[in-house]
């Protein structure tokens, strides 16, 4: 009996022992194959044929919070694999922020490696399109839009400009009580942005553009006119605010001249907006009140041109100021919203005929 206990204990024995090596087996190999995809996460090099996965880096995104994006798609399984692996590469604190595709067949250095894009200095990162008609203002905020610079940087460029950096800003009148020496000069084009960009060299690539594109057979015309560059650009900043239609251009230009040689105000409404929103024309419509706006640029308040330009105009503004229409035309209102074009009348009879009391551009010449 006792030989018969000892060998069921001796049985039981074994099969304690081999179901703890079974189960050790078990726990090793579920050990070291969360060992092994930790590992391949952490330092692998393969890859394999996978799923494109898109995938958005917000700005500011830690790596912890990358890592989380990450593993929400199914394209790493181990978050602190893809940190470590991050701090101990070439990459650490390189991730930018983009829109990203990922494939679930990288490895995690491949990955790594897309969300941090390399540009040399001829390799253009961005563009920066000015749009005919933007101010000093709008260009700035457009750059912080961009993430080219601040806004602040860039007026700051702005207003560090010199007469000696582009010497057709001495056009500018001494004592112009101007908001931006610069405003209207600040040429619209795209301009390709470089990791090297800052906001001083953006100033001075628009500058040197308009440079550019304003000939010695412009300036000679000018010349001919009696027009400095800076009347030039204050003329056509005000077509450029007012004509939606090209062929209207020369147009208005010839409007502006009439007006003028018939000591009448000009009594355009961009020239209100331009000082009442302080350059960002965030407003369309002209009141009453407005009218009475204490400011240099106001044309209703004072004779003449506005102390300077309102916008940064394009080539063609400028080209019908250097070449206006010449007609009797001294009012003129929207005739389409949609198409923007305008009625044009040579009397003020006629302009109330076509439609309601107003200025040539359509706005009360009276508050009464």
């Amino acid at each position: 009996m006792n030989i018969f206990n000892n060998a069921i204990r001796t049985i039981k024995g074994i099969v304690l022992a081999l179901a703890s090596i079974t189960l050790c087996i078990i726990v090793f190999r579920y050990c070291k194959g969360f060992y092994d995809e930790y590992m391949d996460e952490y330092k692998g090099t393969e890859s394999f044929q996978g799923v494109d996965v898109v995938v958005e880096i917000p700005k500011g995104a830690s790596v912890k919070e990358v890592a989380e994006i990450l593993k929400e798609n199914g394209l790493i399984k181990y978050k602190s694999a893809f940190t470590k692996r991050v701090q101990d590469s070439e990459y650490r604190g390189k991730i930018q922020s983009g829109t990203y595709t990922l494939n679930t067949g990288m490895n995690t250095l491949e990955m790594i490696a897309v969300m941090c894009p390399v540009y040399d200095e001829t390799t253009p990162i961005a563009k920066l399109t000015v749009p005919e008609g933007f101010t000093v203002e709008m260009i700035a905020a457009r750059c912080e839009e961009l993430n080219i610079c601040s806004k602040q940087d860039f007026l700051n460029a702005v207003n560090s400009v010199t007469t000696a950096d582009f010497p057709y800003l001495a056009d500018v009148p001494d004592g112009a009580n101007v908001t931006y020496k610069v405003e209207g000069y600040l040429f619209p084009a795209t301009y390709d942005i470089y990791t090297t960009t800052t906001a001083e060299s953006l100033v001075q690539w628009m500058l040197d553009t308009f440079q550019n594109y304003y000939t010695e057979d412009l300036q000679q015309r000018a010349a001919e006119l009696g027009y400095s560059s800076f009347e030039v650009v204050t003329r056509a900043s005000i077509i450029e605010r007012e004509a939606k239609v090209e062929t209207e251009r020369p147009t208005i230009a010839g409007v502006i001249n009439n007006r003028l040689a018939a000591d009448m105000p000009l009594q355009m409404c961009p020239t209100v907006l331009y000082p009442l929103t302080d350059g960002m024309y965030n407003q369309s419509q002209v009141y009453y009140t407005d009218l009475e706006l204490e400011s240099p640029y106001n044309t209703y308040l004072y004779s003449g041109l506005p102390v300077g330009p309102i916008c940064n105009p394009g080539i063609a503004c400028i080209n019908a100021v250097l070449y206006p229409e010449e007609h009797g035309y001294y009012f003129y209102h929207v005739s389409d919203e949609d198409e923007g074009t305008h009625v044009f009348t040579e009397t003020y009879e006629e302009h109330v005929d076509t439609q309601i009391i107003g200025g040539p551009n359509g706005v009360p010449e009276e508050s009464n």
